[in-house]
């Protein structure tokens, strides 16, 4: 199973690539509007049609999750929980940090056992397997909490920003990268502390794989009141998320979260 969702990050990522270099213009396009509702680029759809190919040529029966096609129940004990392209703006804009994201499990986010994010632009891989730690380019990384004055974090701003997210921005050095998978696993590595949204708005498909990461690499995954982030294998619940080197820096987010709203 890991083999086969390896095999189609590998594919995703060199799809996306020669897309990227003969068709750029191309990328950003309208092409129909995806399971959740959301605008299916022309980018996206390529991307997503590389792992349903893979997926249906396979001798091993797996389901899988994806933002444009929904849920595809193939009779498999194990799901493919797919962003095919995540920071697809940053993608088709000319942004380099966008990747495509993959995690193995079976119904929810706390039995995700295999998690791959991959940046197209650098090539850069973050692998975690459940109990085996987390990787970047196959050396082991974790999180790292830093001097409170050195914190550095990624927080959701723009028209989906909360009035807290604002005061973080305001008290913290402040980051906004574009793509939650990648944002996370900066946390993993150490580059980031936090990296929070603070409206009920992310999807299992963005966040599964660099959960598991951020989690393998000694760092914690919650909502926005700090209770450990669990939700199911579907595109229909939307999260809060808190990603964070340590729970005692995600208390200290969650508590200043909770004297905001109280003005």
């Amino acid at each position: 199973m890991r083999q086969l969702g390896y095999s189609i990050i590998q594919k995703i990522y060199r799809k996306v690539r020669r897309v990227m270099k003969n068709q750029f213009y191309q990328m950003g396009r309208l092409v129909d509007v995806g399971a959740d509702g959301t605008p299916t680029l022309y980018i996206d759809r390529v991307a997503e049609d590389v792992a349903i190919n893979a997926v249906k040529k396979s001798s091993v029966s797996v389901n899988l999750l994806s933002e444009e096609c929904g849920f595809l129940d193939n009779g498999g004990q194990y799901t493919f929980v797919l962003d095919p392209v995540d920071g697809t703006r940053n993608a088709y804009r000319g942004i380099p940090f966008f990747s495509v994201s993959l995690a193995v499990g079976s119904k929810e986010l706390s039995d995700v056992v295999y998690g791959i994010v991959k940046n197209i632009s650098t090539g850069d891989e973050f692998v975690a397997e459940k109990g085996k730690g987390s990787f970047l380019n196959n050396q082991q990384i974790a999180a790292v909490e830093v001097l409170p004055k050195e914190r550095l974090s990624s927080v959701m701003l723009g028209r989906y920003c909360t009035a807290y997210a604002q005061v973080l921005a305001a008290q913290d050095n402040i980051r906004s990268l574009g793509a939650a998978s990648l944002e996370m696993c900066l946390v993993a590595m150490g580059a980031l502390d936090v990296y929070y949204v603070g409206r009920e708005f992310m999807r299992v498909i963005d966040i599964a794989a660099a959960t598991l990461i951020v989690r393998e690499a000694g760092g914690f995954v919650t909502n926005r009141s700090g209770e450990i982030l669990n939700m199911g294998l579907n595109l229909e619940e939307r999260r809060s998320v808190i990603a964070a080197c340590s729970m005692d820096l995600i208390s200290r987010i969650v508590s200043g979260g909770v004297e905001q709203d109280k003005r």
